[in-house]
């Protein structure tokens, strides 16, 4: 009797992958790669870094492939014609995003900017964001306090100077004063800290977000076992939308607060036009004003957490990425160095007008994302309806992953990937050399805040090059080994150097 149950069983698998091979045969879908098991898939072959996986999977199986993760189906490109398929020739059918658990309490209930689905809402909403928070005017505007801040980061430098300097956590907290500056006019971060208590629950908060919107969720891919107890990470998603609400309902307050205040009152600060300095949440009031069934607070709130999750982390891992790779190539470094010298002298300040003249350290930059970008794998898209990729068929509802790291240190596309090489970059416009180099996305999905993270890399590293001597704190090279958790690239061990104020520099910095 157990025998025969053994051969049926042996049976109904090979019926299985038999009707499977059949099934891919007669509609023409892309190959599926490694074994699928029955239930979970591919889901047994998820292992950290998951963009190093992938790519291995990739090189064995090619460049288009159909796995499935539990019950969905997932598009897995690493080439960049086919990339340049799915987001270009197919950008509107791949322009919604997959329902999954962190879109439901992160983002309102898949209504917020990154997680809505395709439609006049999330149309309007992007709109919205690039002409009135990206655009060229709005991003000028804030130019002074992305200097101001660098100003106050140099400053710490300086009196940590010849000591071992942490670098991860400056990086973090100048961008995230900066992106807090703009859109509410506070900074949580240093010693004029003016409400310590406000300040110490709002970093708790964007470390939790950083934490729990990364990881991975088996809920999302095997929806059964939200129902029988794995509902952990669903709790601690729920009670941090809870403190994230009630924390910016509460910056909402004071900014409403305020313009009634400015609004009665005369003397109110100006931009030196006449018109009062504006954050980012009084621009979405005034919003709110002339359209509030649109425009509800949920919206607001909605719109200020991307800008916070899509503008502090990444931003503060390519610079610490960039300067890593600095250390190492001394070299390069010492070549920055003389171009901001000949182009922006030793008497004043680094100014991100500068950046224009400055294309040595745009290619620095351009590598940096190359090796390292700040997002390995794209965003997940999802087809909204049936198309063709590659040859294949492709079903509607597939999730698209666009594994971006592999492309961009694929050895059939770049010579020698693996070397840090920024003159491989000379004549490339913008961050983007088709669909090999794409860190900040393509297509409708693509990063609408990438201007104002390249100003701010830019402004950052070109002024701790301008300003300072760096080295490393012990003979050995900066370990570059990259770190396992989340969806994004930071490095596994935080970065350690030394600096010292540039001699032909002292005049200047003494007077910061």
């Amino acid at each position: 009797m157990e025998s025969q149950h053994f051969y049926y069983s042996l049976l109904l698998l090979a019926i299985f992958l038999l009707s499977k091979h059949f099934l891919y045969r007669t509609k023409n879908l892309p190959p599926s790669g490694p074994l699928s098991l029955p239930i979970i898939g591919h889901l047994y072959l998820f292992k950290q870094p998951l963009h190093q996986t992938l790519a291995n999977i990739s090189v064995q199986f090619g460049s288009v492939l159909l796995l499935r993760f539990g019950s969905r189906r997932i598009l897995l490109v690493s080439s960049p014609a086919v990339a340049e398929e799915c987001l270009s020739t197919n950008d509107i059918i791949f322009a919604n995003r997959p329902r999954l658990l962190a879109g439901k309490h992160l983002g309102y209930n898949y209504t917020s900017l990154v997680w809505a689905p395709y439609g006049p809402h999330w149309r309007n909403l992007r709109r919205m964001v690039s002409l009135q928070i990206f655009s060229s005017n709005r991003l000028q505007m804030f130019s002074s306090i992305r200097a101001n801040e660098l100003k106050f980061l140099i400053r710490k430098l300086i009196g940590d100077s010849c000591e071992r300097v942490e670098l991860k956590s400056k990086f973090f907290e100048l961008t995230l004063n900066v992106m807090m500056m703009m859109i509410a006019g506070k900074r949580y971060y240093g010693s004029n800290e003016e409400e310590i208590e406000e300040a110490r629950q709002f970093r708790e908060i964007v470390k939790e977000t950083f934490a729990l919107a990364g990881a991975s969720n088996i809920g999302d891919f095997l929806p059964v076992l939200r129902w029988i107890g794995f509902k952990g990470l669903e709790k601690r998603l729920m009670r941090l939308q809870q403190k994230r609400d009630g924390f910016m309902q509460g910056l909402i307050k004071q900014q409403r607060m305020e313009r009634m205040s400015s609004s009665s009152s005369s003397s109110s600060s100006s931009d030196g036009f006449g018109q009062r300095k504006k954050s980012l949440i009084d621009v979405l009031l005034s919003l709110q004003e002339t359209e509030p069934e649109y425009y509800t607070d949920e919206i607001i709130i909605g719109i200020i957490l991307v800008l916070l999750a899509a503008g502090t982390s990444t931003t503060a891992e390519t610079m610490e990425w960039a300067m890593s790779l600095l250390l190492n190539h001394p070299e390069v470094l010492k070549k920055a160095q003389t171009e901001i010298d000949i182009h922006v002298g030793q008497n004043r300040l680094l100014d991100e007008s500068d950046l224009a003249n400055l294309p040595y350290l745009h290619c620095i930059i351009n590598e940096t994302l190359r090796m390292y970008p700040a997002g390995p794998l794209l965003e997940p898209h999802e087809s909204s309806k049936e198309c063709t990729v590659g040859g294949f068929t492709i079903p509607r509802g597939t999730m698209l992953l666009v594994n971006a790291w592999a492309i961009q240190n694929d050895p059939k596309i770049w010579v020698e990937p693996t070397k840090f090489k920024p003159e491989r970059m000379e004549g490339i416009e913008g961050q983007r050399d088709g669909f090999k180099l794409m860190p900040f996305g393509s297509g409708r999905r693509g990063c609408p805040g990438e201007g104002v993270a390249m100003r701010l890399i830019g402004l950052a590293l070109g002024s701790l090059i301008q300003c300072f001597e760096w080295e490393s704190v012990g003979e050995e090279m900066v370990d570059m080994e990259e770190g396992t958790v989340g969806l994004t690239l930071p490095k596994a061990h935080p970065l350690e150097a030394k600096c010292k104020p540039r001699p032909a520099m002292l005049n200047i910095l003494s007077q910061l």
